[in-house]
């Protein structure tokens, strides 16, 4: 089995635990991707912060089909990613996991406006389409359930993820609309994430920390100082249902691909 892909997000751009080298440029076909490589909770693991160090790159520039080519070409297996994520549902706790099982993400965009595929030259193998039940894998899935359980954290089973565009947040009127189409938590990044990663054929799952209820969700917005302060608290309950879950999911072994590939080779 293959190293197991971890991708942080705001908050955590060293993920705790991991025993890495620094950092390293990859080349890829879109551009040069920060890799590191090393071993967490006993596994072999490759790591992505998103952000870069110092959260160098906000939500509208980070380069998302660069981090899932190196992924694969240093031979991920899975990929898990994580994100902090303002919530739709007011019954989520803040502070609380969300292991989803839906993706809204109809724009279907990288942060550039174009669209979001790894199929970018006619003609090239493999080019085709990426057919789903589900988006994220199930084997992963439940591997984060059981690492938030085994971490005593609390993890809500389900949930639709919302990718929105940023920098900015969104208005009330958005919002009314994506709850509307039944999302629960909406953040920024993890929309190309999830499918970048099913057209490379990685299994992906998404673990989400809820900081925030979003614009309207409540009669009193979150305060930006909790937020803040929610988004720090995420590096530990990420760190924690992790380390449980990456050992099950490399003692289960590779995970199948998620969904189908309609190829034209």
């Amino acid at each position: 089995m293959g190293p197991i892909g971890i991708i942080t997000g705001s908050g955590t751009y060293s993920l705790p635990g991991l025993e890495a080298s620094a950092a390293e440029p990859v080349t890829t076909p879109f551009g040069e991707a920060m890799l590191s490589e090393g071993r967490f909770a006993g596994a072999d693991v490759l790591h992505v912060a998103r952000h870069g160090d110092g959260h160098r790159r906000i939500s509208s520039q980070v380069t998302h089909q660069a981090n899932i080519a190196a992924l694969a070409a240093g031979g991920a297996s899975a990929v898990l990613g994580v994100t902090v994520c303002g919530s739709l549902d007011p019954e989520i706790e803040l502070g609380s996991l969300i292991v989803f099982d839906d993706l809204h993400f109809l724009a279907n965009r990288l942060p550039d406006g174009s669209i979001c595929t790894l199929h970018t030259e006619p003609g090239a193998a493999g080019r085709g389409h990426w057919i789903f039940d589900g988006p994220f894998s199930a084997p992963l899935r439940e591997a984060l359930l059981g690492g938030a359980d085994a971490a005593g954290l609390s993890a809500r089973d389900g949930g639709c993820y919302g990718h929105v565009d940023g920098p900015r947040f969104n208005t009330r009127a958005e919002l009314r609309g994506l709850r509307a189409c039944g999302v629960t938590a909406v953040s920024q990044t993890a929309g190309p994430e999830a499918v970048l990663c099913g057209e490379a054929k990685l299994p992906y799952a998404l673990l989400g920390y809820a900081t925030d209820y979003a614009n309207g969700v409540t009669d009193e917005p979150t305060p930006v100082e909790e937020l803040i302060r929610l988004v720090g608290a995420s590096t530990a309950s990420f760190a924690r249902t992790l380390a449980a879950a990456v050992p099950m999911i490399a003692a289960a072994g590779p995970a199948e691909p998620t969904g189908t590939h309609f190829s034209w080779d």
